[in-house]
């Protein structure tokens, strides 16, 4: 039974669900999704009913298979990028970071891209959809930081740099244009091999290796905290479902309905940075409160 809380701030019956939680069950695993980012100024996928708020992203076939749907990509990436290139860790990230550092989390596996998590200090982060900080060529397996790639994207197509467009979620934007023009170069490692972000697009799998670690994470864990994810997705649902077989208990800090709302014993649906906020400041006062060893 999913007890549910709701409120625009965490009152102190949220606090305290919180904080009984986290108590009974002291190293947790967390799964973060883009509802984490938000904050940072990062536009997430879907809304709060878990519908798509805009078209599906790039599939990684099409990707793949056309140098058109290529143009398109890059083209869009040139301008809708600059958001999470120049996004910053937000008090969510934060406070993950510090509950590492003190022993209450045991890791954080992620659905993001954006390399917040590291940023904001946490340790142990399994990177289930990859960076997209990173390209790697899909012929030879080389690889470059994006920003180089960028460099090189913007000294062929300049008249792109002019263009603007809102962002879009993991470095895309919406924009509609003639994209014919747009020059994607190769790998000149190779010669001919197609730069790809080193992320797992859809329609793509999750190498086995870092799901390997994401459940190595969950099984060293006491419970699994669920953060600004839908879990639309079944590459993150299937650690709820893992942690549900196991008999690990499930929180959840999100603002709309996620697939797994009937694995919960909490839900709080309350911004994830004010919630993270009293969590963290539960665990500092029984930290301080702890007679010395």
């Amino acid at each position: 039974m999913t007890a549910a809380i709701a409120g625009l701030a965490p009152g102190p019956e949220t606090v305290a669900a919180l904080g009984d939680f986290i108590d009974h069950h002291p190293r947790l695993a967390v799964l973060t999704g883009a509802g984490i980012s938000t904050a940072s100024g990062i536009p997430d996928y879907r809304d709060a009913t878990g519908e798509w708020k805009r078209s599906p992203p790039m599939q990684h076939q099409q990707f793949m298979a056309s140098h058109a749907a290529r143009q398109r990509y890059w083209a869009r990436a040139l301008v809708g990028f600059r958001a999470l290139g120049e996004a910053h860790p937000n008090p969510a990230h934060h406070a993950l970071g510090r509950l590492e550092a003190l022993g209450r989390v045991a890791g954080v596996i992620t659905q993001n891209v954006d390399g917040l998590h590291q940023r904001a200090g946490s340790r142990r982060v399994v990177d289930l959809h990859g960076r997209a900080d990173r390209v790697r060529c899909m012929a030879c397996g080389a690889r470059r930081m994006r920003h180089d790639l960028h460099a090189e994207l913007e000294a062929l197509n300049p008249r792109w740099m002019t263009t603007g467009a809102d962002a879009a979620p993991d470095g895309d934007a919406d924009l509609e244009a003639d994209f014919a023009d747009f020059r994607v170069p190769a790998c000149t490692r190779c010669g001919d091999g197609i730069w790809k972000p080193d992320v797992v697009f859809f329609g793509d799998s999750v190498p086995r290796p870092v799901v390997e670690r994401a459940f190595a994470l969950l099984e060293a864990s006491d419970a699994l905290l669920v953060v600004g994810s839908s879990l639309m997705v079944y590459s993150g649902f299937r650690f709820a479902r893992a942690a549900a077989r196991e008999g690990k208990p499930i929180a959840c800090l999100n603002l709309g309905r996620t697939r797994a709302d009937d694995l919960y014993a909490l839900k709080v649906a309350a911004p994830v940075e004010a919630s993270l906020a009293a969590l963290l400041a539960h665990c500092e006062a029984a930290t301080l409160s702890r007679p010395p060893a």
